[in-house]
């Protein structure tokens, strides 16, 4: 039997549910045992959510002052000493894994196999290439551990209800010195995240200006929903560099998308393309976003969006 060490996302109090979809995404290996990793600092709690996802045999703790912030150069060191028992090392393909995993891989001397979609062998995995237009199958030398990101968007969170074991273990790995936490600055987060939001209002060029996205953001608000936004919104300045949804921002897949005013680069299609219904309200009835979506609306956001607001 092989073993794969999931490293669990957290942000100190809450478990990502990117570490439940990389889970699902590593149960789809046959005949292998799934250990969490969850390294942080009084994180007991994360520990016992990260138990309760089926699937899971172990929980390893490594708990530790050093660990209180997510530094990759504090946490590699650790993982590549603990992973040498293991014949798998997956973390998620989020801002904390594609920082954190391929100093894993190189710490292990090994080749990172990134975004898996597909699991299809014991060392043979799809995943997306040319954003998102062609799919890669890769293949990992017999012998040779497999360190990989999990595309997130490409799988759901596993089921809870288990009770795996908990063990809290020490590394001996030698920490840098050269590195140090300053600070952490974040735009107040009032509305769902992007990458959990079950449902996701995005604006682009055609919202014409900061001041009018207040249009899109109040029809967020009635429907619960997270905002995101098309790389040329942000360029343009209309709202945060955070809010970009596509190959270069956030890949999403919430159950409902609806994009206002946003013409569909390809770069944003690979950001939602494993969206559930895809709803475009778009001007141009040529706008390449109408070939992807499941709903299409043809006409003026500023006439359609009050209509929506006065029908919710």
């Amino acid at each position: 039997m092989s073993h794969v060490l999931i490293i669990a996302e957290h942000d100190g109090s809450q478990l990502n549910s990117a570490t439940a979809k990389t889970i699902n995404c590593a149960a789809g290996i046959d005949n292998t045992e799934l250990h969490v990793l969850v390294l942080g600092s009084g994180c007991d709690a994360i520990a016992q959510q990260a138990a309760e996802i089926a699937g899971v045999a172990k929980v390893l703790v490594a708990d530790r002052n050093e660990n209180a912030v997510p530094l990759a150069a504090v946490l590699a060191p650790q993982i590549a000493e603990i992973a040498a028992a293991y014949d798998y090392v997956f973390g998620p393909s989020t801002t904390f894994g594609k920082d954190l995993m391929p100093a894993v891989a190189a710490l292990l001397d090994v080749e990172q196999v990134s975004d898996i979609m597909e699991v299809t062998g014991p060392r043979s995995f799809k995943r997306p290439v040319y954003a998102g237009n062609a799919i890669l199958n890769a293949e990992v030398a017999e012998g040779t551990k497999v360190v990989a990101t999990v595309r997130t968007a490409s799988y759901k969170a596993g089921p809870t209800g288990n009770s795996a074991h908990i063990e809290a273990i020490s590394s001996t790995a030698a920490l840098p010195s050269h590195t140090r936490y300053v600070e952490l600055q974040s735009e107040a987060a009032e509305r769902p995240d992007l990458q959990t939001a079950k449902l996701v209002i995005s604006g682009g060029r055609g919202v014409g200006s900061k001041e009018n996205f207040d249009i899109v953001y109040k029809l967020a608000d009635k429907l619960g929903a997270g905002v995101g936004a098309s790389r040329a919104a942000v360029d343009a300045g209309y709202v945060s560099n955070d809010m970009q949804v596509g190959q270069t921002g956030k890949i999403i897949a919430p159950d409902l998308y609806m994009a206002f005013g946003i013409s569909g680069a390809i770069q944003h299609l690979t950001g939602i393309k494993d969206a559930g219904t895809i709803v475009a309200i778009n001007n141009d009835p040529e706008a390449a976003i109408f070939e992807i979506a499941d709903i299409g609306l043809v006409g003026d956001l500023f006439e359609i969006i009050p209509e929506l607001e006065q029908k919710l």
